[in-house]
């Protein structure tokens, strides 16, 4: 099947407004030095979190699907900060050569990142199968982000407060994983498949971290999610009730991308935060406020779901993910 036009950033984002002075509490004061990287950052809270950490003085790779539009979100960015170092690099999360191709670049071209942030993905599509004949919600929210982890996490357990923020949905708590149809050919819903993606990256994420912690890594596996943040997926690709009901009904309650980017900042940058641990807003149903710690949905937490999905994504992948263990560990 055809691939749907789609936005390479996470879901419950939208495009961010001019980069400049946003509200709530900065990242932390002291990111010179630090690379970032950040998927999905040309729009939406992947653009306001690029924002957010180049006013900071880090160095941000922008990891986008259309370079052209990571190029004209980087020169808002910079045209805000003139000091703001920023890189612009292809990467089609559902594509596996893209997700490779642009690891390969980034370790050829000697760039060490400190914190990944898995931010990008699509939301409520009809089905549609990638090339590779994965179902695109899970192809690209959770499959392209567990490869690009893979490729990664050697150089980031060299990274300074080396972290992996996984962004989710507060829509975790309403899915299961049919393992045994996840490409939805007995049964498809746009939304369902969307939950069922979100709760992959939250059951990955806690795999990750109980294996980092395993190996003594020095890296943090961080869950986060924006809560209800104004967003522009519903209305790009999504199918119609799901465009007419986010994208229109209820936009008007939804908080901004810079607030919606609060949680994975303080994910990716609060010297406090552990491996394990999910932020999501603080205030009423985790849909809008400060970043506050919260808890994932128990089936997010369940070791033998996370332990099968890391192996059907090494299988769905083709690539043996393997924690580096610590030096002396």
């Amino acid at each position: 099947m055809s691939r749907t036009p789609r936005s390479n950033h996470t879901p419950d984002h939208s495009p961010a407004p001019a980069p400049g002075p946003g509200p709530g509490p900065e990242p932390q004061p002291d990111l010179d030095g630090r690379v970032f990287v950040v998927t999905g950052a040309a729009s939406g809270l992947g653009l306001a979190t690029t924002d957010a950490l180049a006013r900071r003085g880090a160095r941000v790779v922008l990891a986008v699907r259309d370079e052209d539009k990571g190029r004209r979100a980087a020169a808002r960015v910079s045209a805000a900060h003139p000091a703001a170092r920023l890189e612009v690099r292809r990467l089609d999360l559902g594509d596996p050569h893209s997700v490779h191709a642009f690891a390969t670049r980034l370790r050829a071209d000697g760039v060490h990142p400190d914190v990944l942030v898995n931010n990008a993905g699509v939301m409520a599509p009809p089905r549609t199968l990638t090339p590779h004949g994965h179902e695109l919600q899970f192809a690209v929210n959770h499959l392209g982000h567990f490869a690009l982890t893979a490729h990664l996490i050697d150089l980031l357990a060299q990274g300074r407060d080396p972290r992996v923020v996984t962004v989710t949905s507060a829509n975790h708590r309403r899915a299961r994983i049919d393992f045994d149809d996840l490409t939805g050919e007995r049964a498809y819903s746009p939304m369902g498949h969307y939950n069922q993606s979100k709760l992959a990256n939250a059951l990955f994420a806690l795999e990750l971290h109980r294996r980092l912690s395993a190996a003594r890594s020095p890296v943090r596996s961080v869950l986060a999610h924006p809560g209800y943040a104004a967003t522009a997926l519903p209305r790009a690709g999504a199918v119609a009730p799901v465009r007419l009901l986010f994208g229109h009904l209820l936009r008007p309650l939804a908080q901004t991308p810079a607030r919606g980017a609060l949680a994975q900042l303080h994910a990716a940058t609060a010297p406090g935060v552990r491996g394990g641990e999910l932020y999501g807003p603080g205030g009423p149903g985790e849909l809008r406020g400060a970043p506050a710690l919260t808890s994932p949905a128990p089936r997010a937490q369940d070791p033998r779901a996370g332990r099968r999905l890391w192996e059907v994504s090494q299988e769905l992948t083709g690539l043996r993910f393997t924690v580096p263990a610590a030096d002396g560990a």
